[in-house]
C-alpha cells in the first residue's frame, strides 16, 4: 500500500487555532507537511520566513500530533525572492516520495479562487486536492490585530506560540 501524504500550505502568519482544527482532522495521514508559504503568491506581506519556521516549530510540538512535519521546501526550490507555485511545490514533492499517494489541502478561500493556480487543471488530473475548512474560526489576521492592540492572544493559538509572539520583537506585527 502507498504511504499518503497531506500538503497544507498556508502563510502560517501566524500558526493559529483555526490551523490547528484542520490538522486535527487529517489523521488518516502517514504524513503532513505544513508547508509556510516563502513568498505569498498575491503579495500579502509576512513575518520573516525563518521566524514563521520557528512558529510552526512550536505550533507542532504543542499540538503533539505525530504525524505532522515542517516543511522548508518552498525555500528550498525558491528562485531569489519569488513566489513559489502549488504546482511547482508539487512536482518537487512527487520527485522526492515517488510511490506516495499526495494530497494538497486547502482551505475553503483558497479553493474558490483555485482556478488563478497556476497550472490549476494539471494539478486536479495529478494530484489529490481536499477542501477543508476549519471548524474553529480563528484566523492569523485575528491574533496579528490582538497583537497591535496589546491584547490577549491565549484564545488564538497555542501556549508556546503564545509565549514566543508576545516575548520575542522579531514578532512585531504593525498596522
Amino acid at each position: 500500500m502507498k504511504q499518503t501524504l497531506a500538503v497544507f500550505g498556508s502563510a502560517f502568519n501566524p500558526p493559529s487555532l483555526g490551523h490547528r482544527s484542520v490538522l486535527e482532522r487529517l489523521n488518516q495521514f502517514d504524513k503532513v507537511l505544513l508547508l509556510p508559504s516563502y513568498q505569498h503568491a498575491w503579495g500579502k506581506v509576512m513575518l520573516d520566513y525563518e521566524a514563521r519556521c520557528d512558529l510552526v516549530r512550536a505550533f507542532i510540538g504543542d499540538i503533539g500530533q505525530l504525524n505532522l512535519e515542517l516543511s522548508t521546501l518552498e525555500q528550498q526550490i525558491a528562485i531569489d525572492d519569488n513566489a513559489v507555485t502549488t504546482f511547482a511545490v508539487l512536482e518537487a514533492l512527487q520527485l522526492r516520495h515517488p510511490d506516495t499517494n499526495i494530497t494538497f489541502v486547502i482551505g475553503p478561500d483558497n479553493f474558490l479562487n483555485f482556478h488563478r493556480f497556476y497550472k490549476a487543471d494539471y494539478i486536479l488530473k495529478r494530484w489529490q486536492i481536499m477542501a477543508c475548512p476549519e471548524t474553529l474560526p480563528v484566523r492569523s489576521t485575528m491574533i496579528r490585530e490582538a497583537l497591535i492592540h496589546n491584547d490577549d492572544i491565549t484564545q488564538y493559538t497555542t501556549p508556546t506560540v503564545t509565549t514566543m509572539l508576545m516575548n520575542d520583537e522579531q514578532f512585531q506585527f504593525t498596522e
